[in-house]
């Protein structure tokens, strides 16, 4: 099996904390919700989707500083109970091997190629790294173009 020249990374435990905090003290941009449907709420703690019942927490955020002209915010799940980051990062998650896209970033911030994945997301992946001036990935939802994940070089 080939190495793959990636790392997955969720979003950070302490960024978690921080939103579940916020949304515990009211904050207007944090909202807790119950997730009604299944693969509406995908977790980018755990990444995994949240399932109709659980509560999820609702905030922007911040994928590229607003500095950059590709500077962007926009809205995020987690689970508002906890849970534990992702921790395989050598692999890509199983529950968004479909319906993503692929953004591919340099060292300024800047989109560089952008390609949907398909069903092979690794292989896109290890493509776009072979481009020499990507520095990151993001991966994103393809209907909603939501930030998913990020995947850096190994």
């Amino acid at each position: 099996m080939t190495k793959n020249p990636f790392r997955v990374v969720a979003l950070p435990t302490s960024l978690a904390e921080t939103a579940r905090r916020n949304a515990a003290a009211g904050a207007r941009d944090h909202r807790t919700t119950t997730v009604e449907s299944a693969q509406t709420a995908p977790c980018r703690h755990c990444l995994t989707w949240a399932n109709p019942g659980e509560r999820v927490i609702l905030f922007p955020f911040q994928s590229i500083s607003s500095a950059r002209p590709y500077g962007e915010s926009g809205p995020v799940f987690i689970h508002a109970d906890g849970c534990e980051q992702y921790s395989a990062p050598n692999e890509f998650p199983a529950a968004f091997r479909s319906g993503r896209a692929l953004r591919a970033y340099n060292e300024d911030d800047e989109i560089v190629a952008a390609q949907l994945a398909g069903d092979a997301p690794e292989e896109l992946a290890s493509e776009m790294f072979e481009i020499p001036e990507v520095q990151f990935l993001h991966v994103r939802s393809a209907c909603h173009g939501c930030y998913t994940f990020k995947l850096e070089r190994a």
